[in-house]
């Protein structure tokens, strides 16, 4: 079946959550709602604009509507679970949710209260800056990549790419604690569209024999034939980052990107969501 529109999603999005115990990362819940419907690799992988697949892109709209109607929350680290409201519900009606949604919407927005608006945030932002990082050329992107990690913590970050070099871009050495380190090479990629799963197998046959580890990073997506590839058994692991985990990336730890805090962190403890966990 092909991807169903944002609205036909909301349940199996309710449902994905209900499966993975009332709260799950985005890319737990779209796998989640690739099974429920059992979507075949052609609809998962279909690009919507630029890097952003149409799955995804409709699941954040179905995610946001469950979120203004009070049925699901989110964590500034990216992970939805379900409201108290939502841990009760099984099913929504989607034609109500909608009604609901618009009406408060026209109803703040004709009392200028400008920061309520129905476009998920996770869109706009993050569709303006790959939009900003795919223009950039690819040696921008190399020495952009070569800041995200070494901001992450990794040290003695190179860029190294040359021709021959089976399309590693660079090398890094990530330390756990003051015991253990892994020497890590890098490719980026540039995209727009899906990465498959060949340029993974690449990499690796270009890696193996000269790290521990191989890291993956692309504005575009990774088709699932490319994640199974990363991981598959038997061989070294290479670990993925796509446009969406990038520009999160780039957020937490602020590359490029101010985020404005309007007043002073004031923490209120919730009872009820500790009780209803």
């Amino acid at each position: 079946m092909s991807v169903p529109k944002y609205d036909k999603l909301m349940n199996p999005v309710i449902k994905s959550l209900h499966n993975l115990g009332g709260s799950g990362t985005v890319s737990e819940i779209e796998e989640e709602v690739i099974k429920i419907l059992d979507l075949s690799e052609k609809d998962v992988n279909e690009i919507h604009r630029n890097s952003v697949t149409k799955l995804a892109y409709r699941l954040a709209w179905a995610r946001n509507y469950l979120k203004r109607f009070g049925l699901l929350e989110n964590s500034s680290r990216g992970v939805w679970s379900l409201s108290t409201k939502g841990k009760e519900t099984k099913t929504v009606d989607s034609e109500k949710i909608k009604r609901v949604v618009r009406e408060e919407y026209i109803k703040n927005k004709e009392k200028e209260k400008i920061d309520y608006d129905v476009t998920p945030e996770e869109i706009t932002w993050k569709e303006e800056l790959l939009e900003i990082i795919q223009k950039i050329s690819p040696e921008a992107f190399e020495r952009l990549c070569q800041r995200v990690l070494r901001e992450a913590g990794f040290e003695s970050v190179v860029v190294t790419k040359r021709s021959g070099d089976g399309g590693i871009d660079g090398v890094g050495v990530l330390k756990l604690g003051k015991v253990l380190s892994f020497k890590v090479l890098f490719q980026s990629k540039r995209y727009a569209g899906s990465v498959g799963a060949p340029i993974v197998r690449d990499f690796r046959g270009a890696m193996i024999g000269k790290a521990d580890k191989g890291l993956l990073i692309t504005t575009g997506s990774f088709t699932r034939e490319a994640k199974s590839e990363a991981q598959r058994d038997g061989a070294p692991p290479i670990d993925l980052i796509d446009g969406e985990e990038l520009v999160e990336m780039l957020k937490d730890l602020s590359i490029g990107i101010t985020v404005k805090q309007e007043i002073i962190e004031d923490v209120k403890i919730n009872k009820d969501w500790y009780e209803n966990i």
